[in-house]
């Protein structure tokens, strides 16, 4: 499912129109991002948790090329399933 296939089912479910739909999960999704952003983490009870975990910078080499590259620190969201979708899922 992606974000468009979301807006529908969410307007067709609640009988509300597409642009209301489409707000709401634009809300959701920044909302969200934001957490993200400021360090903070993430909990939707009966799904599961984001954070946000940092990477340090290595040294790698290209497969290609054998060329050796430095891959820069970064930080990455990482989602960890919650207990009840991972026994919806299993079930």
């Amino acid at each position: 499912m992606n974000k468009s296939e979301l807006i529908k089912t969410l307007s067709e479910e609640n009988n509300i129109a597409i642009e209301e739909a489409t707000m709401m999960v634009n809300v959701f999704v920044d909302s969200m991002k934001d957490a993200l952003a400021e360090g903070n983490r993430v909990e939707i009870r009966g799904f599961g948790s984001f954070k946000m975990k940092e990477y340090e910078g290595y040294t790698g080499r290209n497969p290609k090329t054998g060329e050796v590259v430095t891959v820069n620190p970064k930080h990455l969201p990482f989602f960890r399933a919650g207990k009840e979708l991972k026994e919806f899922l299993n079930s």
